[in-house]
């Protein structure tokens, strides 16, 4: 059946930050792993030329990487609001423009947001990316919150353009009231970590933890990459991220792994539902690399 939403009364916003500068503590560069190593490492922000959607997030020597760029805005007059609006309005899917810098008019799409250091993450091409520096201001065609699952009471949708809702494999049964998700993993909410008890699911991400070998294995979490759509079983992200049996929520994975305790690769949040009226369906190429690929330029 056709998946039926409100898409034509969604507004569309434009929402602008800046290519952030990775920032380092001058005094102690040094993350502590959870075996109790001091690493030095790159992390987040700025550009990230070679990783992309599509790579993984696990097989690098990073913690917390972002790939492609990362920004925010640093409007020195309301840094705070003004940054908020970017990361909640901005969603995952809307296209985004460089509007200063040797790119300039330049496109690409948005990956994600990533929590405490309320980042938006775009992706562009390599070639793209290599024209950009530091300090360009990208502008956002927000829109995507308020979308709505017509025939799907259930499920709740966030931070998800209404174009890219229409590329993926989506299935539902209206009697039932089930919708079919295609997933890469399944991902137990035992594991989860940073980001969680947040009110709010609108904007950022929270963490896959990874540092027991046997649940690593048992999930197949070394294969996570960046744009992989992975399902958490009893998880509620309908107000907050919560434990509860039976739910079941959708995010994209957005950072890399983590040495950290407490962290690990990074989830925003797509569909959610407390009576676990999702079905999740293992599919390897549902990643957003596939799916930014029928899509129009």
């Amino acid at each position: 059946m056709k998946i039926r939403t409100n898409r034509d009364q969604l507004v569309i916003q434009s929402v602008i930050g800046e290519i952030s500068n990775p920032a380092i503590n001058p005094a102690n560069p040094y993350r502590i792993s959870a075996d109790g190593k001091l690493m030095v490492l790159p992390g987040t922000g700025g550009i990230t030329f070679n990783k992309r959607i599509g790579d993984s997030a696990i097989d690098l020597w990073g913690d917390h990487v972002e790939p492609g760029v990362s920004m925010k805005n640093t409007d020195k007059n309301a840094v705070q609001i003004y940054n908020a609006g970017l990361n909640v309005m901005s969603c995952v899917g809307n296209r985004a423009q460089v509007v200063s810098g040797d790119a300039k008019g330049e496109w690409g799409r948005v990956t994600g947001t990533h929590g405490g250091i309320e980042h938006v993450l775009v992706d562009f091409e390599t070639d793209l990316m290599e024209k950009m520096v530091i300090g360009d201001r990208i502008q956002v065609r927000a829109t995507g919150q308020g979308l709505q699952l017509l025939d799907f009471a259930e499920v709740k949708i966030m931070n998800l353009d209404p174009d890219l809702l229409e590329v993926l494999p989506l299935k539902g049964v209206k009697k039932t009231g089930i919708l079919q998700v295609h997933v890469t993993h399944l991902i137990p909410a035992c594991v989860m970590g940073s980001g969680i008890g947040k009110s709010h699911t609108y904007a950022g991400d929270y963490d896959i933890q990874m540092f027991d070998t046997e649940t690593v294995e048992q999930y197949n979490l070394e294969t996570l990459r960046f744009g992989d759509i992975v399902a958490i079983t009893d998880a509620d992200h309908s107000y907050g991220r919560i434990y509860r049996q039976n739910a079941i929520s959708v995010g994209v994975i957005v950072h890399s792994r983590s040495v950290v305790s407490g962290h690990g690769p990074g989830v925003t949040t797509l569909f959610t539902s407390t009576n676990g009226k999702i079905e999740a369906v293992i599919d390897e190429d549902a990643n957003l690399k596939n799916y930014f690929a029928m899509l129009k330029k």
